[in-house]
């Protein structure tokens, strides 16, 4: 199934293969991807050009997901955001929410394909823009 618009989504990632499997998941649908291997390049390439949706690890090197996901909130408090993990917050998605209205979901790693594509559409029919 393609995707009839051209969504951007930024991948946080320091995985190698893990961050390989979600680009070629989400751009064998035809959603446009860039990568980042931590969450201070992933705000380096948000501040360059925003995206409509991040997917984000929490635990990488120089900035940590729950720190890249405040700051980008700070600024874009409506921004969606998909957090994949092995080792979710014992609170779940709310300890990762804070005040922000922008819509998160959590998705533990081993994460299915057929999950990210249709958490990836949940956020775009959310916007009314799928």
């Amino acid at each position: 199934m393609m995707i009839s618009q051209h969504f951007r989504i930024l991948i946080v990632e320091d995985d190698g293969l893990v961050l390989l499997g979600l680009a070629e998941t989400c751009e064998a649908v035809g959603y446009s991807v860039t990568c980042a291997y931590n969450g201070k390049d992933g705000l380096r390439a948000f501040a360059a050009s925003p995206f409509d949706v991040v997917v984000t690890d929490l635990k990488m090197p120089v900035c940590d997901g729950r720190r890249m996901i405040r700051e980008l909130r700070a600024e874009w408090p409506c921004l969606p955001i998909i957090v994949v993990t092995a080792d979710p917050p014992a609170g779940g998605v709310r300890d990762l929410i804070g005040d922000a209205p922008g819509m998160t979901v959590l998705l533990h790693k081993p994460i299915p394909a057929n999950a990210l594509l249709m958490a990836l559409r949940a956020i775009f029919e959310a916007k009314d823009i799928s």
